[in-house]
């Protein structure tokens, strides 16, 4: 999954780490309270061979962190992370459906403070279980609308309503440099004898130009131009687009031709939350939040109040995004680890939870996955 970019960076970033790792843990809001702990658990089960260990800082960040304190996202968990932290785990948080004076999202605050510019969110298909699906969905992750640049006004007695969609070039370069690094890499994978759908790689660039030709039309430009500029190193990889309400049609009838996805912030969120619906469940998809010296893993499901304090809410996503952390951290042979003990959980179909249509507690599955190291 890491780009060979992003793991030289990264590799650079941690060079000096201690082998003690410090890992921040943000639950946010709902059942992240429930899934961050398997995060925490799986990390000190680890296996000694690999040479870590891991101390962690509790953080706080949320909807009802803002609803008791006025503050979604305190300055000092920034900090914290910014000064103390190696990685950091975030649950999930509460999203009003409307607007709450003061309020905003978090995790997108978060990811713009830390400089975390690209989700990556892989979606893998478990033999013998769902459709065959092997794609990453690379979301550019500080701009689009979710820059919430908004305005209300009257016109003719009539409320209208505007958003602001910026996309730029600096921004676009970077998520498509990082989505065709993550192309290559998982070819080199795949040489190795690495397990997969496709033959060759690939990158589909996702937009609506046709519509949008401004701003979806620079963020297709820049992609390809960066791509045909650089065709020693990327003339490998297949180049193709696709606009993104047939992106959606054809991700459904045949997911098993996505390699590599890149996208704007709001086509990558809908995407990847689509595209878990062909591996099971929300419950088992994973994602990072990725800077160039810096991961967040973060499991793409919300705070689910529904099922909040039943004990059933499913950790594989979160299992999943403390390994992708570790990826991204610059320790593979670890993050492959869990991801071995994950897949073969699924595989064996006995423990898991209602999401998956089975009657397992977040703690069962949890040490089932654990028993497989």
């Amino acid at each position: 999954m890491l780009s060979s970019a992003a793991r030289s960076s990264l590799r650079r970033a941690y060079s000096t780490a201690p082998k003690t790792l410090t890992i921040g843990l943000i639950p946010g809001d709902g059942i992240g309270r429930e899934v961050i702990p398997a995060g925490k658990q799986v990390l000190e089960a680890l296996p000694s061979d690999f040479g870590l260990k891991f101390q962690f800082t509790d953080l706080l960040a949320g909807f009802e962190l803002f609803k008791k304190t006025g503050t979604a996202l305190p300055e000092e968990t920034v900090e914290a992370m910014k000064t103390s932290c190696d990685g950091a785990l975030f649950g999930a948080v509460s999203s009003p459906t409307t607007k709450v004076q003061g309020y905003s999202s978090p995790i997108v605050a978060l990811r713009k403070k830390m400089g975390l510019y690209a989700n990556v969110r892989p979606v893998k298909s478990v033999e013998g279980i769902g459709r065959p699906v092997d794609m990453v969905i690379v979301r550019e992750n500080t701009e689009d609308l979710y820059i919430k640049e908004e305005r209300i006004y009257e016109k003719d007695g009539q409320k209208i309503a505007e958003a602001i969609k910026r996309i730029s070039e600096n921004a676009t370069n970077r998520i498509g440099k990082i989505a065709l690094e993550i192309a290559l890499q998982r070819q080199a994978v795949r040489e190795l004898g690495g397990a997969s759908l496709h033959s060759k790689p690939s990158i589909t660039v996702t937009h609506k130009s046709n519509v949008l030709s401004v701003s979806d039309g620079l963020f297709r430009e820049t992609v390809k131009n960066l791509y045909t500029a650089n065709a020693a190193k990327y003339g490998s990889i297949d180049y193709k687009e696709q606009i993104v309400d047939s992106m959606v049609y054809r991700m459904f009838r045949e997911p098993e031709i996505f390699d590599v996805v890149v996208a704007p912030n709001l086509y990558g969120d809908i995407l990847s939350d689509g595209a878990a619906a062909l591996v099971g469940s929300l419950g088992v998809v994973p994602s990072a939040n990725v800077g160039d010296n810096f991961a967040i893993g973060e499991p793409c499901h919300g705070s689910a109040p529904d099922i909040e304090g039943k004990g059933i809410a499913n950790p594989i996503a979160t299992i999943r995004s403390t390994a992708l952390m570790l990826e991204f951290m610059g320790y593979p042979e670890a993050a492959a680890k869990i991801y071995q003990a994950v897949d073969a959980n699924l595989q064996e179909d006995t423990i898991k939870t209602p999401d998956l249509g089975g009657k397992s507690s977040t703690q069962d599955v949890i040490d089932d996955v654990i028993r497989r190291f």
